[in-house]
C-alpha cells in the first residue's frame, strides 16, 4: 500500500480547509475588497453577483471550519456548476478554452466533501463526538459502532 494511506484523514482535513479558505477570499475580493479589489470594482450585496459572493464567502469559511459541511459543500458544488455553465460554457465547449477550470476544480471538490463530510479537526466531527458523549439520540450510529 502507498505509504499516504495513513495519512488521509489528515490530507482530507487539508484540503477542506485549503478550498474553504480559497473560495472565501473569492467571497471576500467580491464583497469587500480584499485583499486586493476585483478590476470592476466590487459588486452590491443585492444583485446577482452579491448573492454570489456572499455564498462564496460565508460558503467558504463555512467550509474552511467544517461546520454543516455536508449540506454547503452540496450548495457550492451546485453553484459552481450553474457559474460554469452560465459563464464560462458559452464561451466554448472545454474548460481549457473557456476559462473554466477553477469553476469545474470547485464544483467537483465541493461535490467530493458532500459526500465525504468534514472530516477530522471539523467542527461537524466535533459535535458529533459531544453527541455521542451525551448520548444524543441523534448521534450518528456509525460513529456509536466504531468506538
Amino acid at each position: 500500500m502507498f505509504f499516504m494511506h495513513r495519512w488521509q484523514p489528515e490530507v482530507h482535513a487539508l484540503l477542506r480547509i485549503v478550498l474553504g479558505f480559497l473560495f472565501a477570499c473569492h467571497g471576500a475580493q467580491k464583497l469587500l475588497g480584499l485583499p486586493h479589489p476585483p478590476p470592476n470594482g466590487t459588486v452590491e450585496l443585492l444583485s446577482f453577483m452579491g448573492f454570489a459572493g456572499a455564498l462564496e464567502l460565508v460558503g467558504g469559511l463555512m467550509i474552511m471550519v467544517g461546520l454543516f459541511t455536508r449540506p454547503v459543500a452540496f450548495l457550492l458544488s451546485g453553484m459552481m456548476a450553474v457559474a460554469y455553465f452560465m459563464a464560462h460554457q458559452p464561451q466554448g465547449a472545454l474548460p481549457i478554452t473557456n476559462k473554466g477550470e477553477p469553476a469545474v476544480l470547485y464544483c467537483f471538490a465541493f461535490f467530493f466533501l458532500s459526500a465525504a463530510g468534514g472530516g477530522l479537526y471539523s467542527l461537524d466531527a466535533y459535535l458529533e463526538r459531544r453527541k455521542l458523549e451525551t448520548g444524543h439520540p441523534s448521534a450518528d450510529a456509525r460513529l456509536r459502532e466504531a468506538s
